[in-house]
């Protein structure tokens, strides 16, 4: 005679209950992200009417990269500890009172306090970490790669929104009205929160094979965490996507703008990067579900070296700026859902918030790095290739990187009742 199996392994959580969580999740880093990813729009604009140097300006932007990656892992940590209600709600209105009050502190001073501390540290609280931390502690480790790709996908979508709009808005009113308007938009998230505010923990079967790891404290699972090399590819990798973002983020409207291109390029440009990547974050999270995702992230990061190669050989017309931003678009922030994932199969889903928030500290220092050494390539050689190259090199590093990363082969859906994995 069988034992009656727990009430958790008889009352798995129903699908449908999750997706409201998924959309407010999936919103809420639609506008974090659409913001966050519209700023390099500003610096052309903000170096015409204020006199700033393109240097001062890409450090501000630089220290605000860093800033949003240093505040994840301790605001994934209140989020583990005390929900991510509150921590969204302080976020939404730092971001807000960030952006509306840059237009006031228009020096390089300002900028620094504005968009580097102020609204960067309002975008980091409405962030991967904290969204993708709080729906993987709600969902069985088999959904978790797809959720975060559709909240990932959001973050995406919101880059194409938001960049022709704020463009549109500059060109009618100005880079101060856009401020504003970025800063009302910020506040649209503050009820997105409640639906994530509870700190439910996924009780099915699936996501408690390894209650050792859940019963450890967070100082216990840091430690753990620290020894282990696989943790570390991670944030070789991830400090290389960083780099690479925050330089292309940041610099290509500027490297637009030196081509003689119009404006609207670079709006369209960003727009670009941010629709494929829906279709990219998507496909990861669904590919995360049947194949190794080491490999999927080592197949991401070489793509990338190629498509650079490609692009420096390629004439600098609009047509070139606009393919090269779409083709990278596919692999923009896709590393997000395979790293996201790997962390929660190395370490399970209760610290997620924190390690994976760490992960975006390595991601954002090296986003300080691609922000700041593009303004000092514009300033002392006058071009961008140095940049280029060294994008190239580290893309290529990341991709070898995440080959030794120690992860089983996933499940087939087929065989859902195996007893084990593929080592």
């Amino acid at each position: 005679m069988s034992a009656t199996p727990p009430a958790f392994a008889r009352r798995p959580p129903a699908p449908i209950g999750h997706w409201p969580l998924i959309v407010a999740a999936t919103v809420t880093l639609l506008v974090t992200m659409g913001i966050r990813q519209s700023l390099g729009l500003f610096v052309q604009p903000l170096a015409r009417d204020t006199g700033l140097d393109i240097q001062t300006i890409s450090f501000a932007l630089a220290i605000g990269q860093f800033v949003w990656g240093a505040v994840q892992p301790v605001f994934g940590a209140l989020a583990d500890s005390k929900g991510s209600g509150r921590v969204l709600v302080a976020g939404g209105l730092l971001l807000a009172v960030g952006m509306a009050a840059t237009p006031f502190f228009a020096s390089g001073v300002g900028l620094l306090l504005t968009l580097g501390v102020v609204a960067a540290a309002g975008a980091g609280a409405g962030s991967f970490s904290i969204l993708i931390g709080s729906m993987a502690r709600r969902l069985p480790a088999e959904r978790r790669s797809m959720a975060a790709g559709v909240i990932n996908a959001g973050g995406s979508f919101g880059q194409f929104l938001f960049a022709p709009f704020v463009q549109t808005v500059m060109s009618l009113a100005g880079w101060a009205v856009a401020a504003w308007a970025l800063a009302v938009a910020a506040l649209t998230t503050l009820p997105l929160a409640w639906p994530l505010r509870r700190r439910t923990q996924c009780t099915d079967a699936s996501a408690v094979t390894g209650a050792s790891i859940d019963d450890m404290t967070l100082r216990q699972q840091l430690a753990i965490a620290m020894r282990d090399r696989s943790y570390w590819c991670l944030h070789i990798g991830f400090f290389t996507c960083g780099f690479h973002i925050a330089f292309l983020v940041t610099h290509l409207p500027t490297a637009i703008a030196m081509c003689g291109l119009p404006e609207s390029v670079s709006a369209a440009a960003l727009a670009l990067i941010g629709l494929f990547n829906v279709g990219g974050s998507l496909a990861m999270g669904w590919l995360g579900q049947r194949f190794r995702m080491k490999l999927l992230l080592t197949l991401l990061y070489a793509s990338r070296a190629v498509l650079i190669a490609f692009f420096l050989v390629s004439p600098p017309t609009a047509t070139t700026f606009l393919l090269f931003s779409a083709a990278l678009g596919a692999t923009w922030l896709a590393t997000v859902p395979p790293t996201a994932g790997l962390v929660g199969k190395l370490f399970g889903a209760r610290y997620l918030g924190t390690l994976f928030g760490l992960t975006l500290l390595s991601h954002q220092i090296g986003g300080f790095f691609g922000a700041w050494t593009g303004g000092l390539a514009i300033a002392r050689l006058g071009s961008y290739t140095t940049i280029w190259y060294a994008d190239i090199a580290l893309a290529l590093v990341a991709a070898l990187a995440n080959l030794p990363i120690r992860e089983t082969a996933p499940r087939p859906t087929f065989a859902r009742g195996a007893a084990s994995q593929t080592p």
